[in-house]
C-alpha cells in the first residue's frame, strides 16, 4: 500500500471488476461476539475496504463507519453498490502516509473497533501503522487482524499472506490478545496497547564486533530504517568494521548487505562515537548518518532479519523491544527520541553535515494550516515571520511528537522533564513564538541572542534574519544543548549557534561588536539580569517572559542607554528560570495545609495571627463591579501585584470551605488577610450572557480595612486602567537613585528597579531613604 505502481496496480485491479473473497459466516459470528457495538452506538475504521463489504458489515452490526483504501476504483463501486447505507463514510487515502479522517459534529475522537481484512500483508510499515492505530483506540476498544495464513497459501500467491512470525509481531505492542480461524483465514483481535518501548540487549558481543558502526537512515518522508532481526528485536542496520575500515565505510557495506539499499561513503556521516560495557566486552560503537542513498529495499539476510521498515520518529516510543545500541544512537541523531534508552560515553564529531531532506506531504499541509491559523490571529502580520512560518519545518525539531501535535497552533509541547514530571524544555506555541518574534524587529543581517534553547524559535529567528544574519543560543541544560545542536544538524539552516551556560549571563564570547541587535529570553524570568542590558545594543529589544508577582507576560523593551523601556506586552506562560538568577518563591502553611501563601515577589511576610483570623468569621465586600462571563481582567492581576503592600497568593484545594478561589490573589497585614474572588450572580445560554461579581473576602481583625484598600484598587482598576491596557515600564539598573527614577509605582530586584506607570494612578510617595513599595528578594 505504499509504492505508486503497486497503487496503480490496485487500481487496475478494482477497474477491471475485481475484488476479494467475501466476508464468511464465520467472520461475521466473530466479530459480533468480540466485538459487539457499545451501549449507546460505536465508532469503527475499517483500513483497506476495498469494494467495501465489511464496511457495510460493520454497519449493520450498529457501527458508524469510516471507511478507507486509497484505490479510488475500488471506492467508487463501493459509493455505487452502497448509496443507500448512511452510516458509512467512503475515504481515499493510505493509512501509512495520510491522517485518519476527522471526527464529525460534536462526535468523539478515536474508535471501538479497527479492522483490516486481507489487507495488512500489503503495508510495508506495519508495525509503525498498528502502533499510530492502537493511540486512536478508545479505551476497550479493538483492533481485527484478518488475514490469510502462508503455510495454506499457493508460493505464488505468498505476497498476500503472514507466516506465524509475522503474526507473532503484529501482537507484540497489545496487552490482550486473541487468535481464532475463520475457515482458513487467521484472525486477531488485539485490545489494551501499552504503547511503550522495551530497550533490551543480546548476549555478549562477538569479539570481532566489539567495535561497530550503525547506519541511520531516512526515507524522503524522514522515516528511520528498522528491521526485525531474528532475535525478537527491532534494530538499525549494523555490523562490526573489519580491520583498516573506515566507520563511513562500513556502515555503507552493512546498508547494502542487510537492506540492499546502496549510499556513497561520501554521504556517511560520522555523528559520535558510543563507548558502553556489555558484559566484560568494551564495546565501540560509530553512530554513522547517512544522507543520501539509492535502491530498492529488500530482506538480504533472511537467517538475521525478518523485515524491514520505514517509522515516522514519534513512533519510536512504542515500538516494544529496540537493541539497546541501536537505541542509543537514534537517541544521539534525535536527542530523547526514545525514552529511558541506557546511559554510554559520547564523543561527538565536530564535521558538519545536512540539513538532511524527508517530509510528509501531510507536514506541509498541517504547516501551511498552522501558518494561516496564527495569521488570522493576528499574531503575525508581518511577511517575513509568515514566510518563517512556512519554511521552517516545527515537527522535526519535535521529533517525538505526532504531527498533529507538532502543528497545533495553540499548544507548547513539553521535551525535556526532570524526574519528577516537571517540564524543563518545551516549544512554545506558534502563536506566541510567532508574535515573540513579531515584537523583535527583526532585519535581515541582525545578530540575535537567545536564551533558552530547543531549536525550533532559533530557526524561525534565523529563517527571519537571513544568510547575513546569526542567532547565539544559550542553555545551562548540556542535554537540551546537544539535542538543539543535533535537530538544527538534522534540519537547520547552519546560522544558529548553541552554547552552554547560564543564559542569565548572556553569550560572554559570542556579543558582536556594539551588542546583539535583539535577544529573546524563552523562560520565564523574575528579573532583568544586567547581562542582557550590557549585552544589548543600543536601541536593540529584548522580549522577556517577566514575572510579575507570579503573573507571567511576554515584555518587549527597547534600551536606551542604561534604561530599558516597555513597549508591548502579551499574556503567556514559560518554563521556569533554573540559572543563577532563578528565585525560590517562599510559602507558609495555613490551616493545617489547607491554605498555602506563596510570596511571589520573594520576601515572606509575618503571617503571625492568621491561624486564628483563619478559624473566625468571614468578612465579605462587594466592590461593585459586575462583568460578563467571559472578560479580560489580566491587567487586575499585576495592578494588585506591583501596587499593594503585603502581596501574595493563595492556593487551596478545590472545594475549600476557607478560601473561596483556588488560586487567589491576597494581601496580608496585621494578622489578616483579604483575597480577590468573582462570584457569578446570573447564568445564561451562552458564557457571555452570564454576569459576575468581584467581590472581597476578609478575615482577621484588621480584614475590612484590608478589604477596603482591596476593593479601592478593583474599583481604580475599572475606572481607570481596564480599557486602557498595561502600564509604562521602564528598568533601571540596581542601585539608581530614587531622585532620577520617574514617576511611577517601584518594585525592587536584586538586579533592577523597575517603574510601573500605571493610568490614572497617584503612586505612593517615596520617602527618603526607602528604596521602593516592594522589594523583590534574591536567590
Amino acid at each position: 500500500m505504499t509504492a505508486v505502481p503497486r497503487k496503480q496496480a490496485w487500481q487496475d485491479h478494482y477497474a477491471e471488476g475485481k475484488g476479494f473473497r467475501q466476508v464468511g459466516q464465520v467472520e461475521r459470528a466473530l466479530l459480533a461476539e468480540y466485538t459487539p457495538v457499545p451501549d449507546g452506538g460505536g465508532q469503527a475504521l475499517d483500513v483497506g475496504c476495498g469494494t467495501g463489504e465489511l464496511a457495510v458489515t460493520l454497519a449493520e452490526m450498529g457501527y458508524t463507519v469510516d471507511a478507507v483504501d486509497y484505490a479510488e476504483e475500488a471506492l467508487i463501486r463501493a459509493r455505487s453498490d452502497d448509496a443507500e447505507v448512511s452510516t458509512v463514510r467512503w475515504w481515499c487515502l493510505d493509512v501509512e502516509r495520510d491522517p485518519l479522517p476527522e471526527a464529525s459534529g460534536d462526535e468523539e475522537r478515536g474508535y471501538d473497533l479497527i479492522t483490516l481484512r486481507l489487507s495488512i500483508a500489503f503495508i510495508s510499515s506495519r508495525t509503525a501503522v498498528l502502533r499510530s492505530l492502537g493511540a486512536q483506540l478508545r479505551p476497550g476498544g479493538a483492533i481485527v487482524i484478518i488475514t490469510p495464513l502462508a503455510k495454506s497459501t499457493p508460493a505464488e500467491r505468498r505476497n498476500i499472506a503472514l507466516d506465524e512470525d509475522e503474526l507473532d509481531l503484529l501482537a507484540e505492542g497489545f496487552g490482550e490478545v486473541s487468535r481464532f480461524d475463520a475457515e482458513g483465514l487467521a484472525v486477531l483481535v488485539l485490545r489494551a496497547p501499552d504503547g511503550k518501548v522495551l530497550v533490551v540487549e543480546r548476549g555478549r558481543p562477538a569479539p570481532q564486533a566489539v567495535f561497530g558502526a550503525s547506519a541511520v537512515v531516512t526515507d524522503t518522508e524522514g522515516r528511520v530504517l528498522l528491521g526485525r532481526s531474528t532475535r525478537g528485536m527491532w534494530e538499525l542496520p549494523a555490523g562490526g568494521v573489519e580491520i583498516g575500515e573506515p566507520a563511513q565505510a562500513a556502515a555503507v557495506r552493512e546498508l547494502a548487505e542487510e537492506t540492499g539499499l546502496t549510499a556513497k561513503v561520501a554521504d556517511a556521516h560520522v555523528v559520535t562515537v558510543l563507548h558502553d560495557d556489555r558484559e566484560d566486552v568494551r564495546r565501540i560503537a560509530a553512530v554513522v548518518r547517512i544522507t543520501a542513498w539509492d535502491g530498492e529495499l529488500a530482506l538480504r539476510e533472511a537467517d538475521m532479519f525478518m523485515r524491514w521498515e520505514w517509522f515516522p520518529l514519534h513512533t519510536l516510543s512504542s515500538l516494544g523491544k529496540l537493541f539497546a545500541p541501536s537505541a542509543l544512537a537514534l537517541n544521539e541523531v534525535w536527542p530523547g527520541v526514545v525514552p529511558r534508552a541506557p546511559e554510554a560515553r559520547s564523543y561527538p564529531c565536530a564535521a558538519p553535515y545536512g540539513p538532511v531532506s524527508g517530509e510528509p506531504a501531510e507536514a506541509v499541509r498541517l504547516r501551511e494550516q498552522m501558518t494561516e491559523s496564527v495569521i488570522r490571529g493576528g499574531w503575525a502580520p508581518s511577511p517575513r515571520v509568515q514566510a518563517a512560518l512556512r519554511a521552517v519545518p516545527r515537527h522535526r525539531f519535535l521529533p517525538e511528537a505526532p504531527l498533529a501535535t507538532a502543528y497545533d497552533d495553540e499548544i507548547a509541547v513539553a521535551t525535556v522533564r526532570e524526574d519528577s514530571g516537571a517540564v524543563v524544555s518545551s516549544v512554545s506555541a506558534p502563536w506566541l513564538q510567532a508574535d515573540m518574534a513579531e515584537q523583535l524587529s527583526l532585519e535581515p543581517g541582525m545578530q540575535v541572542l537567545e536564551v533558552g534553547s530547543g531549536g525550533y524559535n532559533a530557526e524561525l529567528l534565523a529563517n527571519i534574519v537571513g544568510d547575513r544574519g546569526r542567532v547565539v543560543s544559550v542553555d545551562l541544560d548540556p542535554f537540551v544543548v546537544r539535542r538543539a545542536k543535533r535537530l538544527c544538524a538534522e534540519a537547520g539552516s547552519g546560522r544558529v549557534t548553541a552554547v552552554l551556560g547560564d543564559g542569565g549571563l548572556g553569550a560572554p564570547g559570542h556579543v558582536p561588536p556594539g551588542g546583539f541587535d535583539a535577544m529573546i529570553i524563552t523562560h520565564t524570568a523574575t528579573d532583568i539580569t544586567p547581562a542582557w542590558r550590557e549585552q544589548l545594543a543600543e536601541g536593540g529589544r529584548l522580549v522577556v517572559p517577566l514575572d510579575v508577582g507570579g503573573y507571567t507576560r511576554s515584555i518587549t523593551l527597547v534600551r536606551r542607554g542604561d534604561v530599558l523601556h516597555g513597549l508591548h506586552w502579551t499574556y503567556c506562560g514559560f518554563v521556569r528560570d533554573r540559572g543563577g538568577s532563578a528565585r525560590t518563591v517562599p510559602t507558609s502553611a495555613l490551616a493545617g495545609g489547607e491554605v498555602t501563601v506563596r510570596w511571589e515577589l520573594g520576601t515572606a511576610c509575618n503571617t503571625s495571627g492568621l491561624e486564628e483570623s483563619l478559624r473566625g468569621e468571614r468578612y465579605e465586600l462587594s466592590t461593585g463591579l459586575v462583568v460578563p462571563g467571559k472578560f479580560n481582567f489580566e491587567t487586575l492581576q499585576v495592578l494588585a501585584a506591583t501596587t499593594l503592600p503585603g502581596y501574595c497568593r493563595l492556593t487551596v484545594p478545590s472545594g475549600s470551605e476557607l478560601v473561596a478561589q483556588e488560586d487567589a490573589a491576597a494581601i496580608v497585614a496585621d494578622g489578616s488577610l483579604a483575597y480577590l474572588t468573582h462570584v457569578q450572580i446570573s447564568d445564561g445560554p451562552e458564557p457571555a450572557d452570564r454576569r459576575s461579581e468581584f467581590r472581597i473576602h476578609a478575615y482577621g481583625p484588621a480584614g475590612p480595612e484590608l478589604a477596603s484598600r482591596f476593593a479601592a484598587c478593583v474599583r481604580t482598576w475599572d475606572r481607570e486602567i481596564r480599557e486602557s491596557g498595561y502600564p509604562s515600564l521602564s528598568v533601571h539598573p540596581a542601585g539608581t537613585p530614587a531622585d532620577r527614577l520617574p514617576p511611577g509605582d517601584l518594585v525592587d530586584t536584586p538586579a533592577c528597579r523597575m517603574v510601573f506607570g500605571w493610568p490614572g494612578r497617584v503612586p505612593a510617595p517615596r520617602p527618603e531613604g526607602e528604596t521602593g513599595t516592594v522589594t523583590v528578594a534574591g536567590v
